[in-house]
């Protein structure tokens, strides 16, 4: 791949450590560079204004259960509102796509796919034995993600 050679100096301090924790700190960097582009290509103030509309909606059709025209009419708005939230979220997501696809390409090419970098030592049914680069990767990823979003606000 082209970018192979950019993608091994960048992050060659990482890849020494060793797979599962060259995966955990690749994972950190992606995922807080994808978090600061959401932050800053999205108008965070609408986006917390549409998660507290969404929520509210949400608590309306609850409470509203025993009368199915209300619920249908609650539920019109949420679908409105939730789509006002999904279209501000898919900025960013232009944005990162295709680095993502390549830097996915890199990892790739770097970390086999039959080979367990966590290992937990017994056989889960559909997991196996371990996890391999992209399950060690979404994982953290996830937990970063949800730890970044706390930290820096991003709705």
């Amino acid at each position: 791949m082209v970018l192979d050679n950019f993608f091994n100096f960048i992050f060659s301090f990482a890849i020494n450590l060793g797979a599962p924790w060259s995966i955990i700190i690749i994972s950190f960097i992606i995922t807080l560079i994808m978090s600061l582009v959401t932050k800053y290509l999205t108008d965070q103030t609408e986006m917390k204004h549409l998660k507290e509309e969404l929520q509210h909606l949400q608590k309306e059709i609850k409470s509203n259960q025993d009368n199915p025209s209300k619920t249908q009419e609650i539920q019109k708005r949420l679908i409105e509102t939730n789509m006002k939230y999904m279209k501000q979220s898919f900025k960013p997501m232009l944005y990162t796509f295709l680095p993502i696809i390549i830097f996915f390409g890199w990892l790739k090419s770097i970390y086999p796919a039959d080979v367990d970098l966590i290992n937990w030592g017994f056989n889960i049914p559909l997991f196996g034995m371990g996890l391999g680069w992209l399950g060690t990767y979404i994982i953290s990823s996830i937990i970063f993600s949800i730890i970044i979003r706390k930290l820096f606000k991003i709705h």
